[in-house]
């Protein structure tokens, strides 16, 4: 049984490696639809084989398709997919999607280990067609959604199929990706939209492929292993601007998977400076001002520092309005030098570190594709770069374990022969597939006797009926980020403008403290003797007792017994807005004043801050010699007290010393005894200050 049972899998498994692209180019061979419609496609290519009785007929023709191109029968397929998956994969509610899925990662496993896959039509109609099929893979959703006539295609269904495709998707940027392509035609995705999106980023591939010629390589000195992902400053109206201290010289940036190269020259250029990406140098990457000499005008500068330069680096990107020449430089460099980080971190080596490599070259490769094809960047949440949304989503450290996670289980060194087709199949390791997409499209060069673009992969975070852990986190971290975008949204509501406004904002928030602390002032005054003195003895009481070490924690426990009361009880209310009665408003030259003053009362507090602190200074290095030896008899005595007395007796102590003050019988005596420390203080000097200015060398 299992012998005929293995007999039967590899006949199943029978796969021509060579003839992929020719088959799926001979099944669209018919002529197409031309109005955008991704439909034609199925239309054109009926199956000679009978179709399945639980698949939709959209499904079906995307599973004669897939069948075609990988040149086996569709029964075949289903015999594989029999072999090679779970029985918990066959359920009835899922059966239908779960074999569209492996017949849709077979066909695009093969399709795209050809080089230029990208640049055939047909290719890009049938992975969009995939899409639609996911959608209704089973008789009973039959139903396809549709705008102005033509088939969409919904998040889910473009999550599932584009990651089969690296070159096209990533898993922790895919739905990213998909809200960016769809910003404009809501939350449906047109085939005219995915058409445009993989022919920018078909151009760009073969602008990395073409970027490397002599003149490059003898300028800059590449590394065997690294690669151009980007130039700019070639064209003379648009020059980058390298500004060193208060010196400026334009030139030809180029950035490659380890560092950033600038060319000095126009036209012609010298010999290229490196700032290196990869190592740990204290690297600093952000956004400048810059202008000319040395002057702070214009934000549209990526600044660069690290340990190996003497004065940090600014590299201007002039453009006429905004900046999104900088801002896009500024994310692809940090996506390099972030991506170092992470191997360095993890301590990956060979195919693993090829491969976080990888991935964030070809996340650049699909942003620079959406800019150019659609003229949009990045926000903060939207990036389409994967170590840049870890870093700037919030919990984005858990992306970054469970990818290092993944990458653990790709051998350093795999070989050929460890290359699996199956998209289910219990294997030791996962294949490099960012890496392997970059062999395909002969950007990276294929080594013998390692991996090569050459066999029917699966792409690592696809796999049929199941969620990999990168998209189970990266949703769940999506949900997050929407809270935290939901709760920002009403920050930005509630600021209000001016510093009187927000001070009477202020003032009414601590309104509860503010009448804590005049009620304790009104107390220690001795205004209403009789609570002043029960307060002192139950306070005195608590702490003779050690009964005041539980007023804290029961401060704490009160306030959790209110939020957990308002939690049940209030659920269904919504909260009041704050009523605020607002200042007389006031014109900008009052606000000036008004901020004037403030500068000017924060600058006194500071100066008297100063003094106090010089004459410390003298006390200690007895610039005053009476006052110094009367302070060391005072510190010997309060030394000798704390170490004798047990804590409670000091703090009772030290609580009806300074809450008895000002009680009728010690009032005029506390007076006299203030006014001594006042004048004794008075007497002591302050110790010398010199301010010495900064030797400028650069403006020397």
């Amino acid at each position: 049984m299992e012998k005929e049972k293995k007999e039967k899998k590899e006949k199943a498994e029978t796969v021509p490696k060579n003839d992929g692209m020719w088959l799926l180019k001979s099944i669209f061979s018919k002529k197409s639809n031309t109005d955008g419609d991704a439909d034609s496609n199925v239309k054109s290519s009926p199956d000679q084989n009978p179709p399945f009785p639980f698949l939709s007929a959209h499904a079906n023709a995307v599973v004669s398709l897939c069948s075609k191109t990988l040149g086996i029968s569709t029964n075949a397929l289903q015999e594989q997919f029999d072999l090679e998956l779970p029985d918990n994969l066959k359920q009835p509610d899922s059966h239908a999607r779960n074999f569209l899925e492996f017949c849709s990662y077979k066909a695009l496993g093969l399709a795209i280990t050809q080089p230029n896959y990208l640049n055939d039509k047909e290719f890009r109609r049938l992975t969009f067609d995939m899409m639609i099929a996911w959608e209704v893979p089973g008789v009973a959703s039959d139903q396809i959604d549709k705008v102005d006539d033509k088939k969409t295609v919904g998040p889910e269904a473009f999550a599932r199929i584009a990651p089969a495709c690296p070159v096209i998707a990533d898993i922790t940027t895919v739905h990213n990706l998909f809200d960016v392509l769809t910003s404009s035609s809501g939350p449906r995705l047109h085939f005219l939209v995915y058409d445009k999106y993989l022919r920018s980023l078909e151009k760009i591939i073969k602008f990395v492929q073409n970027a490397v010629g002599p003149q490059v390589i003898s300028n800059l000195s590449l590394a065997e292993d690294e690669i151009i992902i980007d130039i700019d400053g070639t064209v003379p109206t648009q020059p980058v601007l390298q500004h060193i201290g208060m010196s400026a010289w334009p030139g030809r940036l180029t950035l490659t998977n380890h560092a950033l190269y600038f060319e000095s020259g126009v036209g012609l250029y010298d010999k290229a400076v490196r700032y290196d990406l990869a190592k740990e140098m204290k690297q600093v990457i952000k956004p400048e001002l810059t202008g000319p000499l040395g002057a702070r005008l214009f934000d549209k500068a990526v600044m660069y520092k690290s340990t190996s330069i003497a004065e940090p680096v600014y590299l201007e990107f002039p453009e006429f309005k905004g900046s999104s020449r900088r801002d896009y430089w500024l994310d692809i460099c940090l996506e390099i030098h972030r991506a170092h980080k992470f191997t360095r971190k993890y301590n990956m080596k060979g195919n693993q570190l090829s491969e976080a490599l990888a991935r964030a070259i070809l996340g650049i490769f699909r942003f620079r594709a959406v800019r150019e094809a659609f003229r949009v960047s990045s926000s903060n949440y939207k990036t389409l770069l994967c170590f840049n949304l870890a870093e700037s989503l919030p919990g984005g450290d858990m992306i970054m374990q469970t990818l290092s996670s993944r990458l653990t289980l790709i051998s350093p060194t795999a070989g050929q022969q460890e290359i699996l087709s199956s998209p289910n199949a219990n294997r030791k390791h996962v294949l490099p597939a960012a890496l392997m997409t970059l062999i395909t499209l002969k950007i990276v060069p294929s080594k013998e006797g390692e991996l090569n673009g050459e066999a029917t992969y699966q792409g690592v975070d696809v796999c049929v009926g199941e969620s990999n852990p990168l998209e189970a986190v990266v949703k769940q971290l999506k949900l997050d980020t929407g809270m935290a975008e939901a709760a920002q949204a009403t920050v930005d509501q509630v600021k209000v403008e001016g510093i009187d406004t927000n001070l009477a904002v202020m003032k009414e928030l601590l309104f509860p403290l503010i009448e804590t602390y005049n009620r304790l002032q009104r107390l220690i005054s001795w205004d209403d003797p009789f609570k002043s003195t029960m307060f002192v003895l139950f306070t005195s009481y608590l702490i003779y007792t050690d009964w005041i070490k539980y007023a804290l924690p029961s401060i704490f426990v009160f306030l959790a017994l209110v939020m957990l009361w308002r939690r049940y009880t209030w659920n269904k209310r919504q909260l009041g807005a704050f009523k605020i009665v607002a200042p007389p408003s006031k014109n900008a030259v009052e606000q000036l004043l008004t901020l004037q003053e403030a500068i000017t009362q924060a600058e006194s507090l500071i100066q008297s801050g100063n003094i106090i602190l010089l004459k410390t200074r003298a006390l200690l290095y007895a610039v005053a010699p009476q006052a110094t030896v009367k302070l060391s008899i005072v510190l010997v005595l309060t030394g000798t007290v704390i170490a004798v007395l047990p804590l409670k007796y000091l703090m009772l102590l030290v609580f009806v010393e300074s809450f008895t003050m000002n009680m009728p019988l010690r009032k005029e005596t506390s007076e006299r005894g203030l006014r001594r420390i006042r004048e004794w203080w008075v007497r002591i000097p302050a110790a010398p200050v010199e301010l010495v200015k900064p030797d400028d060398k650069k403006r020397k």
